[in-house]
């Protein structure tokens, strides 16, 4: 199997690396950002991608979009040192094979990678189970599950603490623009300050 690995941080690609190919079954070739990614998979064939979903530049929820654009029957695995409540359902969604964290990954990557190339999606049991009850249709979504991945993404940003110009800087989107967001934010979820947004993230456990 050939995997291309996305991870800005060269330690851990590294670290993937060396145990994706101590299996026997896998070589690897690496990726330090969203773009270099996107031109690897235009000049080569892969089975599959591991997608760090947090690097500078592009977005993992933007690469991942445009991995599905170029070759949508590429399976991915994201990669992400967030819990699943901050991206797994949403990834998944948005058409991902599989959602690990970062603590799991030394053991558990060489089999995720197997089984999402062979067809299948990789979650684990808790992740699972949300999404079996979403699909019976157990209980309304939460506020944060109705945004759209943008405004999701300025809420989190928010509740990290982030200003509007820090958004629009790292996002290289006008202030103006996250002004916007952050008032349909604040609209849908039914709140009245960047106050009540940070409380929210650390009550959802989104930050």
């Amino acid at each position: 199997m050939r995997v291309l690995i996305a991870d800005d941080h060269a330690i851990v690609r590294k670290g993937l690396r060396l145990i994706a190919e101590e299996s026997g079954q896998i070589s690897v070739d690496e990726a330090a950002d969203g773009q270099e990614a996107l031109d690897k998979l235009r000049q080569d064939r892969w089975d599959a991608l591991v997608l760090d979903i947090s690097m500078p530049g592009r977005h993992g929820l933007d690469v991942l979009q445009a991995v599905h654009d170029l070759q949508p029957q590429l399976p991915v695995l994201i990669l992400s040192m967030h819990p699943e409540e901050q991206y797994a359902m949403r990834v998944l969604k948005a058409g991902a094979s599989g959602y690990m964290n970062k603590d799991t990954a030394p053991g558990e990557l060489v089999r995720a990678i197997q089984k999402i190339v062979n067809g299948g999606k990789y979650i684990s049991a808790t992740l699972a189970e949300k999404l079996a009850s979403e699909i019976a249709g157990d209980g309304d979504k939460l506020p944060h599950e109705k945004l759209s991945d943008r405004e999701y993404r300025v809420l989190i940003m928010i509740g990290d603490g982030k200003s509007v110009g820090q958004i629009a800087d790292e996002l290289s989107l006008s202030v103006k623009t996250i002004s916007t967001y952050r008032s349909r934010l604040l609209e849908k979820m039914n709140l009245r300050s960047n106050a009540d947004l940070i409380r929210y993230t650390i009550d959802h456990d989104l930050s």
